[in-house]
């Protein structure tokens, strides 16, 4: 049986610039995990898809522009 694959962690979009509020998210086959960025052993929340699209979806537009946000979208 193959060994699962290391989640690709990225830093959400929407972390504060001072670098004390930071959340790091990565999506898997299973939907997306959510960790402390500070605190990368920290524990993991995980959240099934149609949960993180009707989340990304409640979100604000961004206000640097762009276009609107996808289910897969990152933070």
């Amino acid at each position: 049986m193959p060994e699962p694959l290391t989640p690709v962690w990225f830093k959400s979009s929407y972390s504060g610039g001072s670098g004390t509020e930071c959340v790091e998210c990565a999506h898997t086959n299973e939907g997306t995990l959510i960790r402390d960025s500070k605190t990368s052993a920290s524990p993991l929340i995980s959240v099934r898809p149609p949960a993180w699209q009707a989340f990304i979806r409640s979100l604000p537009e961004p206000r640097t522009g762009g276009g609107g946000r996808g289910p897969n979208a990152s933070l």
